[in-house]
């Protein structure tokens, strides 16, 4: 079992920045894939980035150049770089953890709102 929880959700304006922060409740050094998700209301969850256990990454064309992902098996936690926030940025973002085997992990989820 692996416990996530999101932190560094809030309120920004079109064009600033925000951090976000996912802490994992133990080791990751084993979990496959860590990868933040956002969900717009209304709609689906969607992929927004992930580093592989080995450092490969990966991100949504709508947030490549402007989002960046940053896994720490040293510390148990993997961030959210967002710089250059678009009002269509607005959503719920999601921590996931899919490990090597059996289901995946998510987190409850922080709330990013980016203002016109």
């Amino acid at each position: 079992q692996v416990q996530l929880v999101e932190s560094g959700g809030g309120l920004v304006q079109a064009g600033g920045s925000l951090r976000l922060s996912c802490a994992a409740s133990r080791s990751i050094s084993g979990i496959t894939v860590m990868a933040w998700y956002r969900q717009h209301p209304g709609k689906q969850r969607d992929f927004v980035a992930s580093e592989t256990r080995r450092g490969a990454t990966q991100y949504a064309d709508s947030v490549k150049g402007r989002f960046t992902i940053a896994r720490d098996n040293a510390k148990n936690t993997v961030d959210l770089q967002m710089s250059g926030l678009r009002p269509e940025d607005t959503a719920v973002y999601y921590c996931n953890a899919v490990p090597p085997h059996g289901s995946d992990y998510w987190g409850q989820g922080t709330q990013v709102t980016v203002s016109p």
